[in-house]
């Protein structure tokens, strides 16, 4: 289906449902809660085969059953990392109450980002190739492993034939596959399913990732992730990750349903992979491109989630950015990084720190920074512990190590004007 470019700009996109399995909870509720008090989940790596790797910490997902919310014959086709997404989902589209029996199966559809793929799978039938033979090698890790198995499976569970699509574009596919959807719901689609998910913490996956250098190498969690800081020394990997059911505007209005946020805005660009001096440039670029679109002025901003890389050169970069994008406001308004308490999952890292944006907006809190307390940068950091405010209106930022950079600019039910 298509839209008239008048009708496309009328098509508000908005959040109807919200789906998080991450390391410091499963279901919004006990996400918030930790995220709230910055309580941190952050411990040493367990995962079978990666406890003697250079990187020793890590945010694992410890509660999570996907037995208890998955069919058994999906759980035996798919990786952990669709596991998570095909959880979330439905979490999202319960919450939304979505009518799917009641609309064409062509009005929604499903995108998702991911980085690592199918890691655990793939390492699971490689040890069989090798140990044992290719006729021990199941069918099934042709797809398993593929970063579309999340958006396929999700798909085909739910019944989904609109526009789909997987976004494969470094840590900010997370922001990207929400641009995505909006830009469905303004062409025509009724709802999308979107969001993004990793389990890149297989012995497999962690090996592919050690070539990098902005990895926390620390043996200690309260040590291992300190952006903004005179100590800061990497990021740590995480796990998990959050769906969103994003609906057209007028029809969540229709149904009556509670509208949980606006995506009002985003902003993208390329500035090279791990050049972060220069990701200044583009990152305030993305911001500025962002508040464009969303018709918001710099100092409409009341919170900013930050990427918070870890890595002093490029959270100085992040921090300059910010400046650069919101003049003299960049430096008042309230920054957050909740990740350092559960981990930087990778593509599905700025996925929770969206769910974490509408949630702060819903309740009137921003979260803190768990672990960070000295903030060498000027930026008015949140720290400690949560801080009451009442943010309308909150921009997520994230950075790729292959050096895309976006910002996505969310309002709140009560900032919609």
């Amino acid at each position: 289906m298509s839209v008239s470019r008048g009708a496309a700009r009328a098509r508000g996109a908005v959040v109807t449902g919200l789906g998080v399995i991450a390391p410091n909870g499963v279901g919004t509720d006990a996400f918030w809660k930790a995220t709230r008090e910055g309580i941190s989940f952050l411990d040493r790596l367990t995962r079978p085969g990666s406890e003697n790797f250079p990187v020793r910490v890590a945010g694992q997902i410890r509660g999570f059953d996907p037995a208890t919310m998955i069919e058994e014959r999906l759980l035996v086709q798919t990786d952990r990392f669709t596991h998570i997404a095909l959880a979330a989902a439905d979490l999202a589209l319960e919450d939304s109450r979505l009518p799917v029996d009641d609309l064409s199966p062509f009005a929604v559809g499903v995108v998702t980002a991911a980085g690592s793929g199918g890691g655990e799978f793939g390492q699971r039938e490689l040890q069989q190739l090798y140990g044992k033979g290719p006729r021990h090698v199941g069918p099934f890790q042709s797809i398993a492993w593929f970063y579309a198995a999340s958006t396929g499976q999700v798909s085909i569970r739910g019944g989904f034939k609109g526009p789909c699509g997987v976004v494969a574009d470094d840590e900010a596919g997370g922001l990207d596959a929400l641009a995505h959807a909006r830009r469905s719901i303004r062409h025509g689609a009724d709802a999308i399913v979107a969001g993004a998910t990793e389990a890149g913490l297989a012995p497999y996956s962690m090996v592919c990732q050690l070539g990098w250098r902005e990895l926390s190498r620390a043996r200690e969690a309260g040590r291992a992730y300190l952006p903004f800081t005179t100590d800061a020394c990497g990021f740590v990997p995480g796990e998990g990750g959050a769906m969103f059911v994003v609906e057209e505007e007028g029809a969540a209005r229709r149904r009556g349903v509670p509208i949980r946020g606006f995506i009002s805005g985003y902003g993208a660009t390329f500035t090279g992979a791990s050049r972060w001096e220069e990701s200044r440039e583009g990152l305030a670029r993305a911001i500025r491109v962002a508040l464009d679109d969303a018709q918001c002025a710099p100092e409409e901003i009341d919170v900013v989630f930050a990427d918070a890389l870890g890595v002093p050169e490029a959270d100085r970069a992040e921090a300059l950015a910010i400046a650069d994008a919101l003049g003299p406001h960049g430096t008042r308004v309230p920054v957050t990084a909740p990740k350092t308490g559960f981990g930087r999952a990778h593509c599905a890292a700025p996925t929770l720190d969206v769910a974490a944006a509408v949630l702060a907006m819903e309740h009137r809190m921003v979260p803190p920074t768990p672990y960070v307390t000295d903030v060498c940068h000027e930026l008015d950091l949140v720290t400690r512990s949560p801080r009451p405010a009442e943010p309308r209106c909150a921009l997520v930022l994230s950075r790729g190590l292959m050096g895309y950079n976006a910002a996505l600019v969310l309002r709140g039910p009560e900032g919609d004007m």
